[in-house]
């Protein structure tokens, strides 16, 4: 048994190492790659063969979902007619640890016709591929994790590293947001969640940690540790919306006065906090967040009405996504 983990453990060494080893090789060709695709007026055609062909799938999946048009294009296929979909727009990125596959070779004088841009990911940067691209990156590994050293195992998780960093750095470059993944993603949970009315997974009621004005700032500190949401929000008695407290708020006067038991929650409440109408979209609340740098967002009538609140972790997903009945 302990020799099987062992085993386990060594592989995962390995491909560690592997992609790791990559970070040095990064340089002005990878900013040319992304630079490249960033401002192709077509889409990204993915190809290889094998195994390097499954991790152009990933890498096309990847890419459609994050705004880069991709498709993959099986370099045999090509050769019989599906070349057709390729056209000077466009952008070839080839995978080959080899640089020297074939079915890829007989594709590219072809596609260098068109006058399609070439990006090679290879584990040989002196091969044919690599010398007929525009841009190599070099996706090498000192050895297969594989024990005969023949199943494509460091240099497959090698090379699917190099596309997610390749994806990333596109959605940095795009200011690519979470509107937009929504939109790509209108089926799945994130989606759902993104797609929903902050009314449908805001906390309301008694879930509402709640203190009013004139209190002990004590009644604040019990009814944050109540909820363990992190804040409690000041009303007025006309149940209207007068302030926030935080947990950092609640350490920072612990810090700054020496009379704490007798302060008041407005001594050190956030007047005016931030806050949304009940009917604004998830994924709006959630860019706000991001805007704002806060976790929590309260939900108003319009005014200074209070209906409830919403947290991070609600609209990203608290275990399994949940809607709420107002």
């Amino acid at each position: 048994m302990n020799s099987i983990l062992e085993q386990a453990k060594e592989v995962l060494e390995l491909e560690a190492q592997g992609i790791l080893a990559l970070i040095p090789r990064m340089d002005e060709r990878f900013i040319h790659a992304v630079e490249t695709i960033y401002r192709c007026e077509g889409r990204v055609v993915v190809s290889g063969i094998g195994k390097s062909g499954i991790v152009g799938r990933k890498i096309v999946a990847t890419m459609n979902s994050t705004g880069t048009p991709s498709l993959f294009l099986h370099p045999v296929e090509a050769m019989h007619g599906d070349l057709g979909m390729v056209s000077s727009r466009d952008i070839l990125l080839a995978i080959s640890n080899s640089g020297e596959t074939e079915e890829i070779k007989h594709m590219l004088p072809s596609v260098k016709a068109m006058g399609t841009p070439i990006i090679v990911f290879t584990g040989n940067p002196g091969s044919t591929l690599a010398k007929e691209s525009n841009v190599c990156i070099d996706v090498g590994v000192e050895r297969e994790a594989c024990p005969l050293g023949l199943a494509p195992t460091t240099s497959t998780t090698a090379a699917l590293a190099m596309g997610d960093a390749l994806c990333v750095a596109l959605i940095k470059k795009r200011n690519f947001g979470k509107t937009d993944f929504q939109r790509f993603h209108p089926a799945g949970s994130l989606g759902q969640r993104l797609s929903v009315r902050v009314t449908q997974i805001m906390f309301t009621g008694d879930r509402v940690p709640i203190v009013r004005t004139g209190m002990p700032l004590m009644e604040a500190v019990l009814e944050i540790d109540r909820h363990n949401l992190g804040l409690v929000l000041v009303i007025d008695p006309n149940q209207e919306l007068q302030g926030i407290i935080t947990d950092g708020d609640l350490r920072r006067a612990m810090i700054r006065y020496q009379d704490f038991e007798s302060l008041r929650v407005e001594d050190i409440m956030t007047a005016d906090p931030v806050y949304i109408h009940e009917n604004m979209l998830a994924v709006e609340a959630l860019d706000l967040m991001e805007q704002k740098g806060i976790t929590c967002l309260v939900i108003t009538d319009g005014g200074k009405g209070l209906r409830g609140i919403v947290h991070l972790h609600d609209i990203l997903g608290r275990g399994e996504f949940r809607l709420v009945n107002v």
